[in-house]
């Protein structure tokens, strides 16, 4: 006879409620109602609201690290919809939320979907006097009846992992003669995430300590890649790679996204310097430009 599942003992909670009202509150009590040993991380409720791409990077950020568990995240503009809401099951988590895009890379880096059902079955859903609170009345139900035990097949009928909503993640392009990339996360430093890792530079030749040409929006200039932020000097515009392996704009106990007006989506294109910029051995360079450079958004554009 095959060893029983273990029951979840985590549940790891993100979504776009913020703190100011009470749902964050109210989902976390709905799921202890029904599974009151379990724990809840809380990885992020700051999304911005109903940003399902940056609610969709948040999440494969923290996926590899959180526990085996189940994974609940929540930015649904499309509440009350046909949008399918839907459980996902992985070799290490169970994932629940909205079938828009919001699960999809963290699916992808937990190794793929093996299972997956739409959540459907009123037996265990709250009754609802309208339909704008599925974190409420469907999502946190979900995960608490999966740490109780009931079996995901259970709440819904099946459905092809195939059929999932995709998450829709700007891929750079790196193939011409500049890399043309974008700004995909700022962080609460002001450090400005690319889509690109040092790989798409090395194959170009530079290292941790050469200066890069860079282009945003209109304006142009160098700015030096560091080992780490006390690398840059005072006021230096640079490029570090994070903590997750990608390239970032930074600067040193300063933000670079306030300071260069920097935004979520902004491109930037990188290239290789001039040979006379990049010297040899020692690899002289030019002062860097960009922090004498004021980045500001051209008329017209969002805020």
């Amino acid at each position: 006879m095959p060893a029983a599942t273990p029951r979840p003992e985590f549940v790891s909670f993100l979504s776009d409620y913020g703190y100011a009202d009470e749902f964050v509150g109210v989902c976390k009590s709905v799921i202890l109602s029904i599974a009151p040993h379990l724990q809840i991380i809380d990885v992020s409720h700051n999304i911005p609201a109903h940003d399902v791409r940056a609610g969709a990077l948040t999440l494969v950020r923290a996926a590899q690290y959180l526990p085996v568990g189940i994974i609940l995240a929540v930015v649904d503009p499309g509440v009350g919809t046909d949008r399918r809401a839907i459980a996902v099951q992985t070799e290490s988590c169970i994932l629940i939320g909205p079938d828009n895009g919001i699960l999809a890379p963290a699916v992808a880096i937990l190794g793929g979907a093996l299972s997956a059902v739409s959540l459907t079955n009123p037996d265990y859903l709250l009754e609802s006097a309208g339909p704008t609170f599925s974190g409420r009345d469907v999502f946190a139900p979900a995960a608490g009846f999966i740490a109780s035990g009931v079996a995901l097949g259970d709440l819904g009928e099946s459905i092809d992992p195939a059929s999932l909503t995709p998450g829709m993640l700007p891929i750079a392009d790196t193939e011409g003669e500049e890399i043309r990339c974008e700004i995909w996360w700022i962080d609460s430093f002001g450090n400005a995430q690319l889509n690109i890792g040092p790989e798409s530079l090395a194959e170009r030749g530079l290292v941790v300590g050469d200066q890069i040409e860079v282009k945003i929006r209109d304006n142009a200039g160098m700015l030096r890649w560091v080992h780490t932020y006390a690398d840059a000097k005072p006021s230096e515009f640079a490029l570090v790679v994070d903590s997750y392996g990608l390239c970032s704009l930074v600067l040193d106990r300063r933000s670079a996204a306030a300071e260069h007006d920097l935004r979520i989506g902004t491109e930037v294109r990188i290239s290789t310097p001039p040979a006379s910029v990049v010297g040899v051995g020692a690899r002289t360079v030019k002062e860097p430009l960009v922090t004498e450079v004021s980045i500001t958004r051209p008329p017209g554009e969002s805020e």
